[in-house]
């Protein structure tokens, strides 16, 4: 197997020396043939048009996403963009592509383990750590785009009461919602101010506040951003001054975010508990108590 794998990484070193070593004639060539047939009308099929990535990678990426669909039928393309978009990689990954990075790992592992099981064990241990190490590689891109996805919700719940303090002073100075929505974009950075920004474009573009604004809480997914839309929504319905809510919105977001600090401060002394009698303990038994083995070893 890692013999077949070696000739397959010589095969493909060889193809890429090749392609750089003639890189240089095949573009005298090119430029040959275009001034040569310059003038002329050519019409050129499709497959001659078509890149590497239109030939191999495209199909390669929807081939690898729809192994990930079978394998997981749970999953739909909606929700995994609403997992994309609330880990903040929406706009720069698709999710078609990251299906693809799912079957890709897993297929990775399932090599990698065979590789590794049939080199050190047998046939049943091979299959055991293919099974496993694919098993991982399927996994681990929704476990990393989870945990980006939680750290990205604290840092957005983190800079909630800020942000609303300063829609409240611009909503007071005289701006409307929108124009206060612009400013907080323009002087804020982080992931609140770009979900902001991506409300005012939604806005912008023709959608309604409340609605963009029910679409910024589907996205992010926390109680403090969902009870500041409910109540923006309630203000517009009933013809509330925004001011007082902002006011009072960033007032109940900054008493959240004390309680929510004091809770885990609350939960550290339980979770400092295992680590300190696993390897803390131990260590002074064994410098409290040694000596006085030793003595008693001495005696008897």
């Amino acid at each position: 197997m890692i013999l077949v794998f070696a000739v397959f990484c010589l095969a493909g070193a060889a193809f890429l020396i090749g392609e750089i070593a003639t890189a240089p004639a095949r573009q005298r060539w090119s430029s040959v043939r275009r001034a040569a047939t310059y003038g002329r009308m050519e019409v050129r099929s499709e497959a001659a048009g078509e890149s590497f990535h239109e030939r191999f990678l495209a199909p390669l990426r929807e081939w690898l996403a729809g192994c990930a669909m079978k394998a997981n039928p749970r999953l739909s393309v909606d929700s995994i963009a609403m997992k994309l978009l609330a880990a903040g990689v929406g706009r720069r990954l698709s999710p078609t592509g990251f299906l693809a990075i799912k079957g890709g790992a897993a297929l990775g592992g399932l090599v990698l383990g065979t590789m590794i099981g049939g080199r050190f064990a047998g046939v049943a241990w091979a299959l055991l750590a293919a099974l496993f190490l694919g098993a991982l590689g399927f996994f681990i891109p929704d476990y990393a785009l989870t945990l980006k996805g939680r750290n990205r919700r604290e840092r957005i719940r983190a800079d909630l009461p800020d942000a609303l303090d300063l829609l409240a002073v611009s909503v007071e100075a005289g701006l409307g919602f929108d124009g206060a929505v612009a400013k907080l974009h323009e002087n804020m950075e982080g992931p609140l101010a770009e979900e902001f920004g991506l409300t005012l474009s939604e806005m912008r573009i023709g959608e309604s506040r409340q609605e963009a604004l029910k679409h910024m809480a589907e996205r992010v997914d926390a109680p403090e951003l969902s009870a500041f839309v409910r109540a923006i929504i309630q203000a517009d319905t009933l013809g509330t001054t925004l001011g007082r809510i902002l006011r009072v919105q960033a007032t109940d977001s900054r008493l959240r975010r004390q309680a929510a600090a004091e809770e885990r401060a609350m939960k550290a002394p339980i979770k400092m508990l295992f680590p300190t009698v696993l390897f803390i303990f131990p260590a002074m038994f064994l410098v409290i108590l040694g000596p006085a083995i030793l003595n008693i070893q001495e005696l008897f």
